[in-house]
């Protein structure tokens, strides 16, 4: 019996990289040799199979289809399935979706889970759009199993007095709570005990839990128990423990809050008195490097070491308005309305309202009394930012009453106008510069 005999030729090199040809691009490259394997057909008595080389390329040959297929297939079925859901159901960008799926975030291959996800989380309140502003912050969401990680949870926080109409708003923004499945009986349910102590309802307690959860999980339970200890040993009051888990909790995941607390009292503040926690605020949520700075830009607009801390006695929160916010009202107070600084020192609490919405319309009435002779000179210029917006215009808008149309009309004017640049998106002047 004669063979056929195959002469295999030099093999000519593909034009990309072996993890990127698929099985047609395969066949089309084997066609494309003279013949499949090198045809040359010349009559042999010596079998192909027993021909060494051929069984060299031809094992290559299997595996390399064998690895396209297999990479094809991947590609195909896992990874563009989590992509495009995202992308179709939630508008993520290509890139963002990819991202998440290959940081391991969403890992399903039909739509059964992430449609689970969905559906509970509309049985419990959440709308379209907290639904895709969530699944945006937190896409492994999608991949949970809503019965088992979440449903628990939601039921302790229903059963503690927390409406679905507290909680959605929260978990539409800070959704971590949710992560782990253990994190109700290892975090949440101790935390929710210690808080128990300082706050007044179990609505208190659970919204503070949900809003703040990052700080309370990511600082160990041991050390936040130990650092509320050490404030009630310092003379700290309940109340003002209180106050402070529910506005600045990080602030007990401190490793050197006695080193803190001391230099508030030294700064004239007593531990028993509300407005030590917000001094103590305003001293631990700041690098030293800002407060220098900080106090430097009060100096710059003529305020000494003595009247500053004297200001910040009076009203802690000063320092807690950022640079920029300082510079804007000084200027204002200063370059604009022409009247000395020092006179913000006797009422520092207006750096903590709104330039726009408070303190130019006021100013604008006042600048008009001053100008006609209706205000004594020697009036104090900061007191009338003290008053609650009816009050103000009752003693310094209607009380004149030639006057009160145009008043009013200016007042008005410049509160629109404020209102106007916040809904047009114009940058409007911050008050805090930090978050600890």
């Amino acid at each position: 019996m004669q063979f056929l005999s195959f002469e295999l030729q030099p093999l000519r090199p593909f034009d990309s990289k072996p993890s990127h040809i698929s099985r047609p691009m395969l066949n089309k490259w084997f066609l494309s040799q003279n013949v499949v394997l090198g045809l040359n057909t010349t009559k042999t008595t010596t079998s192909k199979f027993n021909n060494p080389l051929f069984n060299q390329h031809f094992s290559f040959l299997i595996s390399l289809t064998r690895f396209c297929t297999t990479t094809s297939q991947s590609e195909s079925v896992t990874h563009p399935f989590a992509a495009s859901y995202l992308i179709n159901n939630f508008g993520f960008s290509h890139e963002s979706a990819l991202k998440a799926f290959n940081l391991k975030q969403v890992r399903f291959n039909t739509a059964d889970k992430p449609d689970s996800v969905i559906t509970f989380f509309q049985n419990h309140g959440f709308s379209h759009d907290n639904i895709r502003i969530m699944i945006r912050r937190a896409p492994w969401l999608l991949s949970s199993q809503p019965h088992k990680r979440f449903l628990p949870k939601f039921q302790f926080f229903l059963s503690n007095a927390a409406s679905s109409s507290d909680i959605v708003p929260l978990l539409t923004t800070n959704p971590r709570i949710l992560r782990s499945s253990l994190d109700l009986e290892k975090q949440i349910i101790p935390l929710f005990e210690l808080l128990s102590r300082f706050l007044k309802t179990n609505k208190d307690i659970i919204l503070c839990l949900i809003r703040y959860w990052t700080a309370f999980a990511t600082n160990p339970y041991h050390l936040i128990v130990s650092n509320i200890n050490l404030m009630s040993d310092f003379g700290v009051s309940d109340n003002v423990i209180g106050s402070l888990l529910q506005s600045r909790p990080s602030i007990f995941g401190s490793k050197d809050l006695i080193k803190s607390l001391e230099e508030v009292k030294d700064l004239g503040f007593h531990p028993s008195m509300t407005n030590f926690g917000t001094a103590l605020m305003a001293k631990k949520c700041m690098s030293k490097k800002l407060w220098d700075e900080k106090i430097d830009t009060f100096k710059k607009w003529g305020w000494s070491d003595e009247a500053i801390i004297r200001a910040f006695r009076c009203r802690p929160e000063l320092l807690l308005a950022s640079i920029d916010k300082i510079n804007l009202v000084m200027s204002f107070w200063v370059n604009q309305l022409g009247w000395n600084s020092l006179a913000l020192t006797k009422r520092p609490h207006i750096f903590s309202y709104s330039l726009d919405k408070t303190i130019t319309p006021r100013a604008s009435v006042l600048q008009f009394l001053l100008m006609k002779g209706l205000r004594e000179k020697n009036a104090s210029l900061v007191a009338p930012f003290g008053y609650s917006g009816k009050m103000f215009l009752s003693k310094f808008v209607f009380s004149f009453k030639e006057e009160s149309d145009y008043l009013l009309k200016l007042y008005e004017e410049k509160v629109k106008l404020a209102y106007t640049k916040e809904n047009n998106g114009m940058p409007m002047p911050s008050t805090e510069c930090v978050t600890c």
